[in-house]
C-alpha cells in the first residue's frame, strides 16, 4: 500500500521518512493552492489540477490506500480524495468546517460543545454594528480559512474593526486567495493551549499538549511568542484533552492527525480553531528526545498499524525536562544573520536547535505574523530558569542588532 500527502510542505516533509520506516511509501500530491510560505519540495508525483475524479483515479493506479492532508491547504482535498477512493478517511456531512472557521465554531455548536461568540459578513458596518451589540471589547478579526496568525487583529473600537476589516478584505491568505468575508469572534480571557492528536476509525489519540504565549505587536497584530509542552496532569488539562476530543468528534476528524487550538477560560475550554492535520513545524527528534513521542511518528503508526491507536497502544507523553520553542520576532527589517551570527545564540546554555524558514543572507521584515517570522530555536535545560534566562537573552539580542549586522556579545 502507498500512503498519498497532500502537500508535504512543513512538518509534513517528515512524513515519508516515518511511513518508509513502516514499510510505506509515499506518493506526494501537490494541491492547486499550496501555502506559500512554507518551504518543501516543489517536486510532486502527482499534481491536481482541479478535477477530484482524475486525481483520485492517478492515486488508484498508484495504489494508493491511504490519503493524508500534510499541510492544512491539503485537507479538503485529502477529503475528497479518500472519499472518491473510499479508502478511511473523515466524515463528509460538513467537510467545509474542517477549513472554514465560520463553519468550524457551527458544527462544533450544534454538536452542544461551547464555542466562542462569532460573526462572518463581508460588511464592515454589519461586523462593527455586532460588536457594538456584544458590548465585550476588544474583539478578534481573522480571515476565515487561513493560518497562524495571518492577518489576525485585536480590534478594540468600531474605528479598529473597520481598519482591521479593510486590512484583511485587502489582504489574501497563505494559499494565495483573496479574502472575501471575515471572522469576527469575542476576544477569549485565559490561557491558549494546543493538543495534537491522531485518530484511528474514531478513536483519537492524545500526542501531546502545549501552552502557548503570545504578544502584541504594534499595529494592532497578535504575534506568537514561545511555546511548551505541559504535563497531562496539570490541573485543568483533562478538561481540556476531553473538550478537544469532544471537537474532533463534532469535526468528523476520524482518521489521520488533528490540530485543535482551545482557550482555557475561567469558566472553561473554548475552541480557537482546529485543524484536520499535524501541528505546525516542530522538529520530530526535538520533541520525542524531550517528551517521549511525536505527533510524525504516532501518525506513521496510525496508518501502518491502525490497532496502535483503536487498541490504544500508542505511547503517552511525558515531559523529561523544560523545553521552549520560542519564535524568532525582529524588531524591524534586516538581514538573516550567517552561521556567525547565531553564535551567541548557539551559545546559549540551553540551546538546542535552530530552524530558519528563511535562508542565511536573505531579508528580514519586521515580524508582524508566522509568515514574517524567520524561523524557530529551541531551548531545553532541566532547571527551567535557566530556559527562562536564556529566553531572555535571546530577546534582548534581536532588540539590539541580531538582525542589523551589528556585533552580538557572547
Amino acid at each position: 500500500m502507498r500512503v498519498a500527502v497532500v502537500d508535504a510542505d512543513g512538518i509534513a516533509a517528515h512524513l515519508p521518512a516515518a511511513l518508509a520506516a513502516h514499510g510505506l511509501e509515499t506518493v506526494r500530491v501537490r494541491s492547486e493552492a499550496p501555502d506559500v510560505h512554507l518551504r518543501g519540495s516543489a517536486a510532486a508525483d502527482v499534481r491536481h489540477q482541479g478535477d477530484v475524479g482524475e486525481t483520485a483515479e492517478a492515486l488508484r493506479r498508484l495504489d494508493v490506500g491511504f490519503v493524508l492532508a500534510g499541510t492544512e491547504s491539503g485537507v479538503l482535498l485529502a477529503d475528497e480524495l479518500s472519499a472518491a477512493l473510499g479508502t478511511p478517511g473523515n466524515g463528509m456531512s460538513r467537510p467545509r468546517a474542517r477549513r472554514d472557521k465560520y463553519e468550524m465554531v457551527a458544527a462544533v455548536r450544534e454538536a452542544g460543545v461551547t464555542t466562542a461568540a462569532s460573526f462572518s459578513s463581508p460588511s464592515a458596518d454589519e461586523v462593527v454594528a455586532w460588536a457594538e451589540a456584544l458590548g465585550n471589547w476588544p474583539v478578534v478579526l481573522k480571515p476565515l480559512a487561513s493560518a497562524g496568525t495571518d492577518n489576525v487583529r485585536i480590534c478594540g473600537s468600531a474605528d479598529e474593526v473597520r481598519t482591521g476589516h479593510a486590512a484583511i478584505l485587502a489582504g489574501t491568505t497563505r494559499y494565495g486567495s483573496r479574502n472575501d468575508t471575515v471572522l469576527a469572534q469575542e476576544y477569549l480571557h485565559g490561557d491558549e493551549y494546543f493538543v495534537n492528536t491522531v485518530s484511528r476509525d474514531g478513536v483519537h489519540h492524545v500526542v501531546e499538549v502545549w501552552r502557548y504565549h503570545k504578544r502584541a505587536l504594534d499595529g494592532g497584530h497578535w504575534m506568537y511568542d514561545y511555546e511548551q509542552p505541559v504535563p497531562l496532569e496539570e490541573p485543568r488539562v483533562a478538561d481540556l484533552v476531553g473538550y478537544t476530543l469532544d471537537v474532533l468528534d463534532a469535526l468528523e476528524i476520524r482518521n489521520g492527525a488533528g490540530h485543535t487550538e482551545v482557550m482555557l477560560t475561567p469558566t472553561g475550554p473554548v475552541l480557537v480553531e482546529s485543524g484536520a492535520r499535524m501541528g505546525g513545524s516542530h522538529q520530530p527528534a526535538v520533541i520525542s528526545r524531550c517528551i517521549g513521542t511525536n505527533q510524525v511518528e504516532c501518525l506513521a503508526l496510525a496508518v501502518a498499524r491502525p490497532e496502535e491507536v483503536t487498541e490504544r497502544r500508542l505511547p503517552t507523553y511525558r515531559p523529561r525536562s523544560f523545553l521552549r520553542y520560542v519564535t524568532l520576532i525582529s524588531p524591524g527589517d534586516g538581514v538573516v544573520p550567517d552561521e556567525a551570527g547565531f553564535a551567541a545564540v548557539r551559545a546559549l546554555p540551553s540551546f538546542v536547535d535552530l530552524v530558519l524558514t528563511t535562508p542565511p543572507g536573505g531579508p528580514v521584515r519586521r515580524t508582524v505574523d508566522l509568515a514574517t517570522s524567520v524561523g524557530y530555536v529551541y531551548l531545553e535545560a532541566d532547571d527551567p530558569e535557566q530556559v527562562e534566562s536564556d529566553y531572555k537573552q535571546l530577546r534582548e539580542y534581536e532588540l539590539n542588532g541580531l538582525y542589523t549586522g551589528e556585533a552580538v556579545a557572547k
